[in-house]
């Protein structure tokens, strides 16, 4: 018998029935998606059982600036067809500046080209972005006014936060860190963040975005940051990971990340 032969003949290997396929786009210098986003869907299989693997596609970006960004997300489509081939059921495009730099919602239009490759490629797929998530968990929560950290210089951080103010939610006050180098950013020290946050004008705000920025490392210092806060806490990263969830209609499970991933979404008290 012929078993490459037989192998063949037998179709795509399907994924188990308790398991989901999560593709990510993610720039080719990013080194935090790939292991937070894994640790949190540990915790959430160690809470229900289910099990989720990873398949990433990377687009060439090392310094944040906006030549570069724009050119990742001329990479978008490629990146999407690529990852689909692993026949993922969701994908995250997890770049978030890169599309608000694009302009005001510029996340609809490349939420919707990733899924316009994936489904001509023959595998269509859920699909969020870093930036999308971040503006819609927002509002699910009904934050209306937040102050955050970013790593990026000033600049590209009054970005974000006109980004998040076109979506109807304003920005109190920001942090920026100052650091262009992507690389650098992955290197930070999230236990200082907790820290960083405190000194940032809270008055009023409905949430803290501890990490505007999906390869500034926070998972560790979230819960930290909540519990000494005293408001919800999210990250890009925490927000990408609900709106997967979501994508995928499971309901979050995930201990020692905030309130968010607990299941405990509680609209802001205004």
């Amino acid at each position: 018998m012929n078993t490459a032969a037989a192998c063949c003949e037998t179709g795509p290997v399907q994924a188990p029935a308790n398991t989901s396929r999560i593709g990510l786009i993610v720039p080719s210098s990013n080194t935090t998606m790939e292991t937070e986003l894994p640790e949190l869907f540990r915790r959430q299989s160690q809470a229900t059982g289910h099990r989720y693997t990873f398949h990433s596609a990377r687009a060439g970006m090392k310094r944040v600036n906006r030549e570069e960004l724009a050119a990742m997300v001329g990479k978008a489509a490629d990146c999407a067809a690529s990852v689909s081939d692993a026949d993922v059921d969701v994908i995250a495009y997890a770049c978030l500046v890169a599309v608000m730099a694009q302009g005001p919602n510029a996340h609809v239009g490349s939420e919707q080209t990733i899924a316009d490759a994936a489904a001509n490629n023959g595998h269509p797929a859920e699909v969020t972005s870093s930036a999308g998530a971040l503006v819609r968990t927002l509002q699910e929560m009904g934050a209306r006014r937040i102050a955050m950290v970013t790593p990026y210089v000033p600049a590209l951080t009054q970005t974000v936060a006109d980004y998040i103010e076109g979506a109807g939610i304003e920005v109190v006050d920001s942090v920026s860190l100052s650091v262009d180098n992507n690389l650098e950013v992955g290197r930070l020290d999230p236990q200082q963040l907790p820290g960083i946050a405190q000194k940032l004008n809270r008055e009023g705000v409905d949430a803290v975005i501890l990490s505007a920025c999906v390869q500034m490392p926070s998972l560790a210092a979230v819960q930290t940051a909540e519990d000494q806060l005293g408001v919800p806490v999210i990250t890009a990263a925490v927000a990408t990971t609900y709106e997967i969830l979501k994508a995928l209609g499971h309901t979050p499970a995930i201990s020692g990340a905030g309130r968010l991933l607990a299941g405990d979404l509680v609209p802001a008290t205004k």
